[in-house]
């Protein structure tokens, strides 16, 4: 009789956490995110937090403060969310991280949004 007879049966589930996995571009853009808005707000209110088809950009980690997401899972076609005031969510495609900068504005004017409240 093998060990694995004896074993009671393991229970697996399906731990989001061990498949989540924050890639060098998805740091690259929150690093560049930050940069736009280093201005703007204390950096150390700009948090990271991965999910599995998505990475968030939060301000003050706070889930119900989205800055922007990175959709960068398919490398062929990679894009951003931005959220307006009713935190409606608008995919935009990107070539690169680097077209972040190209919508700097509309970041800022997330962030002002979330404190002028």
């Amino acid at each position: 009789e093998s060990s694995a007879e004896s074993e009671p049966p393991v229970k697996v589930e399906d731990n989001e956490k061990d498949r989540i996995v924050t890639t060098e571009e998805e740091l690259e853009a929150y690093y560049i995110v930050k940069a736009i808005l280093c201005k703007d707000v204390d950096l150390k209110r700009i948090a990271i937090r991965d999910r599995i088809s998505y990475c968030n950009v939060l301000l003050d980690n706070n889930q119900l403060k989205p800055i922007c997401r990175f959709y960068f899972n398919n490398p062929k076609r990679k894009s951003v969310s931005f959220f307006d005031e009713e935190k409606k969510e608008e995919k935009i495609p990107i070539e690169s991280t680097s077209d972040l900068y190209k919508y700097s504005s509309r970041l800022k004017k997330t962030v002002a949004a979330y404190d002028s409240k």
